[in-house]
């Protein structure tokens, strides 16, 4: 009998919360209950949407419309595929 693999979630993010995300975040009660509130694996797309652009200025962009899109209710950047790391 063949063995089946199991594929596991991990239970933090792949990627580790940026500086500058970070500092927005805990700056904005609101943003951090927010993000507080998702899972692991959302967090980990928020943060590697902002850390996959290459402009300084569209990351600045994407901090502050993570922060934004939280308040708003969204719980993942959207119209994004997603983090090719996981």
């Amino acid at each position: 009998m063949k063995s089946v693999s199991k594929k596991t979630i991990p239970a933090e993010p792949v990627h580790s919360l940026p500086a500058d995300l970070r500092k927005v975040l805990f700056a904005d009660p609101e943003a951090r209950a927010k993000w507080e509130d998702i899972t692991p694996l959302a967090r980990n797309e928020w943060i590697c949407w902002v850390i996959s652009v290459k402009k300084p200025e569209t990351r600045k962009q994407h901090v502050e419309r993570v922060r934004t899109e939280l308040k708003e209710g969204m719980r993942r950047p959207c119209c994004w595929p997603g983090c090719p790391h996981r």
